[in-house]
């Protein structure tokens, strides 16, 4: 077929993608399966060939972060039942005090975003943040903005959350460095966020009924927040001084059949988080500092593989925080197991992901389409940049965004010879555009407006304007640091 054809076919292709999820809201696991087998055929693909076309692609995929996604979504969600993400959360504001509480909320939103999804992490500090704007009364979007806004911005950026490690395994960048360069770029985010946010909430805006009854009570009006939010408390009204409503976090039914126990230390659970970063970044080292047929080397490379240090870090989780804290075996056994559910069809996403990828290369699509960009002359760091935030803006998922965007730059790369450090940066500047423009097709827009007491306007005023910042930052760092990595 000609080149033009074959682009042609592609572009068809992932507007039909667009068009399934979007306007018929197809499961985007579905839909990408569907589309990658009419893409294949139409392309020329042999019918006989394209059952072993669709399994490589994802068995390449899932042979790489099935693992590992399985396995960071069990130690969140140890952390999270058995109290630690809370009693992080709760540590980091005693620590900074009462004036900055919105800093330490920030900070609890990168720790507790390593381990755990973006929205898992929302409601697990989501009441955290309306306890304290109901102590402090303060306005409740001055804590839960930066604090959710570092959340996502690790979902979007860090393994082991399933878009970073998918894109990572097409492109074939190696985890521990996108762990070691994009560590420092997050934390770097995380703070800006809190000063941008900080500017941002200057303004107050009007919080939705409900949630203002259930943070502050029933007696609280708006112009109540506003006056908190000046430190102007005569204009308060005296309505507000009335008995307030207590919030109370419902346990989910798993949660309650465990024994009670006293909550994690604070230092426990920071380095349960750190130690698989740690291991894959020593192996990482390891490969690079040290002489091949070292028995160091061979240690550190074997501990820092990604799902050893993650299945390490998973065993110690349920000893620590399960076993000695008076978890039954079984009780062990199906907290873990209650990870797998919330988790299984974002791995099959990732793996239709794959399988969108390898037609594309299989029918010399992802040829064309490489030549094509390589044509445009921009750099390829703000290829991935502008095709992730493109998917990002027109479907809303994180990582249906980086796993397409992937799978269409991955004849392209193979023929750019980056090295290691490079193919990194590539992933966290496409994790930029997966964190940018987070809007009302995106769960996790409404997920934080709903749960603020925004309306969709005052949402995409803040909340979308604040990731979007984000993101292009993000992309403008690893654009700053390619010459020098």
């Amino acid at each position: 077929m000609s080149p033009i054809l074959l682009m042609t076919i592609a572009g068809v292709g992932i507007a039909l993608l667009l068009f399934l999820v979007l306007k018929y809201k197809f499961q985007p696991f579905v839909a990408l399966m569907l589309v990658s087998i009419l893409v294949a055929l139409v392309a020329g693909v042999k019918p006989a060939d394209l059952v072993a076309t669709i399994e490589g692609g994802m068995g390449k995929t899932l042979g790489h972060i099935a693992i590992i996604i399985a396995l960071g979504a069990m130690i969140g969600r140890i952390i999270e039942l058995s109290g630690g993400a809370e009693a992080l959360a709760k540590t980091l504001i005693a620590r900074f005090g009462n004036k900055r509480t919105p800093l330490a909320l920030t900070v609890a939103g990168f720790m507790v975003g390593i381990p755990v999804f973006f929205e898992v992490g929302v409601i697990i500090l989501m009441p955290l943040a309306y306890g304290v704007a109901r102590a402090a009364r303060k306005p409740l979007l001055i804590f839960a903005l930066p604090m959710c806004a570092a959340l996502l911005s690790v979902h979007a950026f860090l393994p082991p959350h399933p878009g970073a490690v998918a894109a990572a395994g097409q492109l074939g960048a190696d985890l521990g460095r996108v762990l070691m360069l994009g560590i420092p770029i997050v934390a770097v985010l995380c703070i800006v966020g809190y000063f941008i946010a900080g500017r941002m909430t200057r303004k107050t805006y009007p919080m939705t009924d409900d949630i203002r009854s259930e943070v502050y009570g029933p007696h609280i009006t708006n112009e109540d927040l506003v006056a908190w939010a000046n430190d102007d408390y005569s204009k308060t009204s005296e309505a507000a001084h009335a008995k307030t409503l207590g919030l109370e976090e419902s346990a989910s039914s798993l949660k309650s059949k465990l024994p009670p126990a006293p909550a994690p230390g604070f230092g426990l659970i920071i380095a349960l988080i750190l130690l698989p970063i740690i291991l894959i970044l020593l192996g990482t080292l390891a490969t690079t500092l040290l002489p091949a047929g070292s028995g160091l080397r061979d240690v550190l490379t074997v501990l820092g593989a990604p799902l050893v240090a993650l299945l390490l870090d998973t065993l110690l989780c349920a000893w620590l925080l399960g076993s000695r804290r008076g978890w039954s075996r079984s009780q062990v056994s199906d907290v873990i197991g209650s990870a797998l559910p919330g988790v299984a069809m974002v791995i099959l996403i990732a793996g239709a992901g794959g399988v969108f990828g390898k037609v594309l290369v299989d029918t010399g699509i992802g040829a064309v389409v490489s030549e094509a960009l390589r044509s445009t002359g921009l750099p390829v760091l703000a290829l991935g940049f502008l095709l992730t935030l493109l998917l990002r803006a027109v479907q809303g998922s994180t990582t249906v965004a980086l796993v397409t965007t992937a799978g269409i730059l991955s004849p392209l790369i193979a023929t750019l010879n980056l090295s290691p450090n490079h193919l990194a940066l590539l992933c966290l500047a496409m994790g930029g555009g997966g964190l940018a423009m987070s809007h009302i097709n995106d769960a996790g827009y409404w997920m934080f407006t709903k749960l603020a007491g925004l309306n969709v306007g005052d949402g995409l005023r803040t909340w979308t304007v604040l990731v979007t910042l984000l993101g292009t930052l993000g992309f403008l760092v690893t654009l700053l640091l390619w010459p020098f990595v």
